[in-house]
C-alpha cells in the first residue's frame, strides 16, 4: 500500500529537532545523523505536497488508496459526502457507501492467499509471567477466527448483533473481535480493568446479545477474578430486565490443565520452558479453581465449542458504512459516560491501515509493539486492525511494565528484536523514576522508531525517551488522536518532520486542521485556541450509538461546520501543533488562562520531580489558584526547600501568575488502569471534597486516603 503518487517511492528527510522548555518554547537541538533517517516515508517537501492535495481532493486521494484493498462491490456511487453544518441539517459522515467489503477478510484472508504470508507471526504473546509465551502465525489466527465465527453462527449471533467482549490481553481477545468482524456482528470491547457495574451500563447500552470473557487472570503480583466480576454484571443486567443469554469463557489460568497439543483448532498453547515457572502458575490456579462459579444454561466453555467448531466460514459482505464496532469513551465526570463511539467498515478500515504504515514507517520484516490494551481505541486500531492490515508482526503483552522488575519492557523488546516501540507517556515517566540502568542493561538495538500516544508528553520525559530508551538515534513520533478520530490526526512522520519535543507536529494525510477564538473566528499564524477540524477523514466516527442527538451535541453544535476536539492547541511560528489539554484543563487565575499541561511539565523539568498533575482551587481574591501534587523521583524527598524551588522554577519558565499557592508530596497519583491520572479525583482531594462519585475505574484506592490525609491546609 503506498500514497498517491508515492509509491516506490524511497523518500528521506533530514530535518533537525528542536528541543523544548516548559509550555513547548523551543530551541534548537542537532541529534545525530541518523535519527532522522527512514527509506520509506516521503521527504517533508514531498509530504507537505501530499498533505495539500489530500485535503483539497480526498475523495481522489483516499480512492487511490482504497484500490490497495478487496471490494466485494466497488464505490460506484459519490466516494464522500458530509454535513459538519448543524445549521444545515442533520450531521452525517458517509465514505464510499454502497461499496462492500469484510475487514476481516482484508487482514487475514488476503494475506494468507493472495500475500502468501500465512507462515508470518501474526502475534508473539507474552504473559504476565516471563516464562509464559507463544505465537500464532496468520494461517492460524485465519482458522481460528473462522471456527470462532461459526460458533458464534450457531449461538444464533447475526450481522447487526452486538456482543460484549471482556477479556485480557490474550490472544483469544484478538480471535474473538476479528470473529464478529467477519460475520458482521458489532464487537463492543469492555477493558478488563473496569468493574461489573461498568460492564453493565455497557451491555446495557447497546443490548449485547453474548458476552465473552475468561476465568481470571494476573495483572503483576494480582490476581483479577474476571468470571466473578462477569458473573456480578450479568446478574445486574437481569435485574434491570435484561438477561444476557449466552456467556463464553476462555480457560485462561486453567489452560495448562487442558493438555492442548499443537492445533491451531484449540486455544493456543503456552510455552512454559521453565519449571519453575511452570510450578508457580499450577500454584496460582489452584488458589482460584474454587472461585470460578458456573452458571449451567448461560456458560460455555470456549475450548469446548472450538472443538466442534468448523474451520472455514464465509465472511459476511457489509457496506462501507456498516457498523464495525462500538468503543465507549471512558470519561472524566463521577459517572460512566454511557457515550459509543460508532466506527464503520470501510473508512475505519483504509485510515488505520495508512496511519499505521506511514506514522510507524513499516517494513514487512518490522516487528511492532503498541503496548495498549485493545479494551482502549489504540489497542483497536494499532493492535489489531492496523497491523494485521499491512501483513505486520506484532507483541502482545499481557503484563506490565514494572512484573516481576522495572526492567520487563526493555527485556521483552530484546526478546523479540522489537523495531517500532509504542507507548503512553505515564508509562515512560513512570519508568524514568527508577533511572537509567534498568533501561540500559538491556540492548534495544532493534529499536528503529518510537512513539507515543494517550496524552501530551512533556518535553523532559520525549528527551529521556529518546536518550536512554532510543539510545539517540530513534525518532520520536508524538501522536495526538482521539477515540473518535479512529486514528492519528497530528503526528511527526519519522525521517521526514524536524522534531520539537512535546509537539505533535503536523496534520496527517486528509487532515484539515483549525484553531478557533471563543467566537468561533479561525485565527492564522501563530495561535492558541480550539482545536478543530474542517472537514472528515475516513476514520471519523461517525455516531454516538443510539443517541445521534447527543453526537451532534457534543462535536458540532459549538462552533458549527467544525469537529470540534474538545482539546486546546497552539500553533508555533513555524506551523507545528502543540496541544495544551482538554479545554476544561484550563484553568483561569486572575483572569489568565494557564495550561495545566503546561505547569506540569513546568515542574517535572526539576530533577526531583518524576510526575506532577495540576488542578483548579478556588481561590477568594484569583477565583482559581493552582494545587499541584507531585511524585518526586527516588532518593528525593520532600522539604519546604524543594517546595520553594519549584515555585521558582514555575515563576521562571511560566511567570508570576502561574505560581502556585499549594503544592502536595504525592507518593502516588490516582490513576485509570490504563494509566491517565483522574484529575476528577484530584480536584475533589484539593478541595477535601470526599464526595467522589464513581471510583471503580481507580488503579490504586489507597492512594487515594493517603492524599487526603496529607493534603495541604488551604483557604477558600
Amino acid at each position: 500500500m503506498g500514497l498517491p503518487e508515492e509509491r516506490g517511492r524511497n523518500g528521506s528527510g533530514s530535518g533537525s529537532r528542536e528541543e523544548a522548555g516548559a509550555g513547548g518554547r523551543a530551541r534548537s537541538w542537532s541529534p545525530p545523523p541518523e535519527v532522522s533517517r527512514s527509506a520509506h516515508v516521503p521527504s517533508l517537501q514531498r509530504y507537505r505536497e501530499l498533505h495539500r492535495r489530500s485535503v483539497e481532493e480526498p475523495r481522489e486521494f483516499w480512492g487511490e488508496i482504497a484500490k490497495e484493498f478487496y471490494w466485494k462491490i466497488p464505490c460506484s456511487g459519490p466516494f464522500l459526502q458530509y454535513n459538519f453544518d448543524v445549521t444545515k441539517g442533520k450531521i452525517f459522515i458517509e465514505w464510499m457507501k454502497g461499496a462492500t467489503t469484510n475487514i476481516c477478510y482484508n487482514v487475514l484472508d488476503r494475506n494468507v492467499h493472495e500475500k502468501k504470508l500465512g507462515d508470518k507471526v501474526a502475534f508473539y504473546w507474552e504473559g504476565n509471567e516471563p516464562g509464559e509465551t507463544t505465537q500464532i502465525t496468520y494461517r492460524e489466527l485465519l482458522v481460528q477466527v473462522c471456527q470462532f465465527s461459526n460458533v458464534l453462527r450457531k449461538l444464533g449471533i447475526q450481522k447487526g448483533d452486538r456482543v460484549a467482549i471482556y477479556m485480557p490481553m490474550i490472544l483469544e481477545l484478538v480471535v474473538a473481535m476479528l470473529a464478529c468482524a467477519r460475520l458482521g456482528a458489532l464487537h463492543s470491547i469492555v477493558f478488563a480493568g473496569f468493574s461489573a457495574e461498568s460492564l453493565c451500563e455497557r451491555i446495557l447500552d447497546s443490548s449485547c446479545s453474548l458476552l465473552i470473557t475468561t476465568d481470571a487472570f494476573y495483572r503483576g503480583e494480582k490476581l483479577v477474578n474476571l468470571k466473578e466480576l462477569a458473573d456480578e454484571s450479568l446478574e445486574k443486567c437481569r435485574e434491570k430486565g435484561f438477561p444476557v443469554r449466552c456467556c463464553i469463557v476462555v480457560k485462561h489460568l486453567g489452560r495448562a490443565e487442558l493438555g492442548t497439543g499443537d492445533s491451531p483448532s484449540q486455544s493456543p498453547p503456552i510455552k512454559r520452558p521453565c519449571p519453575d515457572v511452570q510450578d508457580k502458575l499450577k500454584e496460582k490456579f489452584k488458589c482460584i479453581q474454587p472461585q470460578i462459579s458456573w452458571n449451567q444454561g448461560i456458560d460455555l466453555w470456549w475450548h469446548e465449542l472450538m472443538q466442534e467448531a468448523g474451520d472455514e466460514f464465509e465472511p459476511e459482505w457489509c457496506d462501507a458504512e456498516d457498523p464495525l464496532f462500538i468503543l465507549y469513551t471512558s470519561g472524566s465526570t463521577g459517572k460512566p459516560k454511557a457515550s459509543g463511539v460508532v466506527h464503520t467498515v470501510g473508512g475505519y478500515m483504509l485510515y488505520v491501515a495508512t496511519t499505521f504504515k506511514y506514522v510507524f514507517d513499516f517494513h514487512t520484516e518490522d516487528v511492532f509493539w503498541c503496548t495498549a490494551d485493545i479494551g482502549w481505541i489504540t489497542g483497536h486500531s494499532y493492535v489489531t486492525y492496523g497491523p494485521l492490515a499491512n501483513g505486520a508482526t506484532s507483541v502482545l503483552f499481557e503484563g506490565i511494565p514494572t512484573y516481576p522488575d522495572v526492567s520487563r519492557l526493555w527485556s521483552i523488546v530484546d526478546k523479540y528484536k522489537v523495531t517500532k516501540f509504542y507507548t503512553a507517556p505515564t508509562a515512560i515517566r513512570l519508568l524514568m523514576k527508577f533511572g537509567d540502568e534498568p533501561v540500559i542493561k538491556h540492548s534495544r538495538a532493534s529499536l528503529q522508531v518510537l512513539g507515543t500516544v494517550g496524552e501530551p508528553i512533556n518535553p523532559e520525559a520525549w528527551l529521556w525517551y529518546h536518550r536512554v530508551v532510543g539510545a539517540q538515534r530513534c525518532p520520536i513520533v508524538d501522536t495526538f488522536w482521539q477515540t473518535e478520530t479512529g486514528g492519528h490526526m497530528l503526528t511527526p512522520l519519522p525521517g521526514a518532520t524536524p522534531m520539537k519535543p512535546g509537539s505533535a507536529s503536523f496534520p496527517f494525510f486528509g487532515v484539515a486542521p483549525a484553531i478557533l477564538n471563543e467566537s468561533g473566528e479561525e485565527l492564522e499564524g501563530e495561535a492558541e485556541g480550539y482545536l478543530v477540524f474542517k472537514q472528515p477523514w475516513p476514520g471519523i466516527m461517525r455516531t454516538v450509538y443510539g443517541n445521534h442527538t447527543r453526537f451532534e451535541t457534543t462535536y458540532f453544535k459549538k462552533f458549527p461546520g467544525y469537529y470540534v476536539t474538545g482539546d486546546g492547541c497552539r500553533r508555533d511560528q513555524d506551523g507545528y501543533y502543540w496541544i495544551t489539554g482538554r479545554i476544561d484543563d484550563m484553568l483561569n487565575v486572575s483572569g489568565h488562562l494557564l495550561s495545566t499541561a503546561e505547569v506540569e511539565s513546568a515542574l517535572v523539568e526539576h530533577e526531583a520531580v518524576a510526575e506532577a498533575a495540576v488542578v483548579g482551587h478556588p481561590h477568594p481574591v484569583k477565583g482559581e489558584c493552582l494545587y499541584c501534587f507531585v511524585t518526586l523521583c527516588d532518593g528525593h524527598s520532600f522539604s519546604p526547600t524543594l517546595t520553594e524551588e519549584l515555585k521558582k522554577q514555575i515563576r521562571e519558565k511560566i511567570g508570576p501568575i502561574a505560581t502556585p499557592d499549594y503544592i502536595q508530596n504525592a507518593p502516588g497519583l490516582p490513576k485509570t488502569r490504563s494509566g491517565k491520572i483522574m484529575r476528577r479525583v484530584l480536584r475533589k482531594i484539593a478541595q477535601n471534597d470526599h464526595d467522589l462519585g464513581d471510583t471503580s475505574t481507580v488503579a490504586d484506592p489507597s492512594v487515594i486516603s493517603h492524599l487526603f490525609s496529607h493534603r495541604c491546609l488551604t483557604i477558600q
